[in-house]
């Protein structure tokens, strides 16, 4: 089976650019940004020849477009009791899901949000009323996924029972067009054990599954800068923080991710890259070496 391995590569120069820096790495899958993540991009739409550009890039990389993940900004907070956050957050992810769809990625994945004053429940309501008016806007088979957070203050999405709420809001007929991913850091800072045991690993991956009632349509794979339970969202290089290396391996040989995007997230060696170039970082590079060594998945 070909496995969906990558990462979040520099857009520099455009999405097309960032495709060829995926293929220059090897890469069986990408995430991107279909707008800049500090803005709603409530107006942001996708001209044709974008679309026609990142495709031709894709095709030379071996990628599929349907195996891209989008990464919604990061500003949209769902959850906000605050009335104009909460529409400009709705109308912002619908966009989201509509660019997504342009390009015929697989699915649009974003951050839920904080609760800020309100109260957690409703704002799980609030954040599965947003994605329901996001597919119902938008028919289609493109995909709008929760991803966990590290559960800082009063942010949703760190428990699977908020995670099962949100999307208990869409109605069954849509259910498909849902789903949810995790990301290793943030479950780690959250207080979920996936590092002592790879028994502990898999019980948590199953209570996820068990409650939400559905497997993870995405991982994210990051170590943490901080300890167990610090709930601090602070990326690492693989191996580098203090999840270590095993979790990956363990993770990586759990049946669940065997078929969907498993996207690293991790620092870059280089802040600054030229728009014209289509080479792959080296810190990217380096991860995917251990991802292909610990998948079975051969040499780039």
């Amino acid at each position: 089976m070909r496995r969906l391995l990558g990462s979040h590569p520099s857009d520099a120069g455009g999405i097309a650019m960032a495709a060829r820096r995926a293929g220059s790495a090897g890469m069986t899958t990408l995430q991107i940004f279909t707008a800049p993540p500090t803005y709603y991009g409530e107006k942001a739409g996708m001209k044709a020849e974008k679309v026609a550009r990142f495709h031709e890039a894709l095709a030379t990389a071996g990628i599929m477009p349907g195996d891209v993940l989008v990464h919604a900004a990061y500003v949209l907070n769902t959850a906000s009791p605050e009335e104009e956050k909460a529409t400009r957050a709705r109308t912002g992810l619908a966009k989201e899901l509509e660019r997504t769809q342009a390009i015929g990625a697989r699915g649009c994945c974003f951050h839920p949000g904080s609760a800020g004053t309100g109260n957690a429940e409703a704002a799980a309501i609030r954040v599965g009323e947003t994605i329901r008016h996001a597919v119902q806007t938008l028919p289609g088979t493109t995909r709008v996924l929760v991803e966990n957070t590290a559960g800082a203050g009063k942010t949703m999405g760190r428990a699977p029972e908020e995670i099962a709420l949100m999307l208990a809001q869409v109605p069954a007929e849509l259910r498909h067009r849902t789903g949810y991913g995790l990301d290793t850091c943030h479950l780690f800072a959250a207080g979920h054990d996936i590092a002592s045991s790879e028994a502990s690993l898999r019980g948590v991956l199953d209570r996820f599954e068990q409650v939400i009632g559905e497997p993870p349509a995405f991982f994210h794979l990051n170590d943490s800068q901080h300890p167990f339970g610090s709930n601090k969202d602070r990326h690492a290089l693989l191996g580098e923080g203090a999840i270590g290396t095993l979790p990956f391996q363990w993770l990586l040989a759990d049946p669940r991710t065997a078929a969907v995007p498993c996207i690293l997230e991790t620092p870059h060696d280089y802040a600054e890259v030229e728009e014209e170039d289509p080479g792959a970082d080296s810190a990217d590079l380096r991860m995917m070496a251990l991802l292909r060594a610990w998948t079975g998945a051969g040499a780039a």
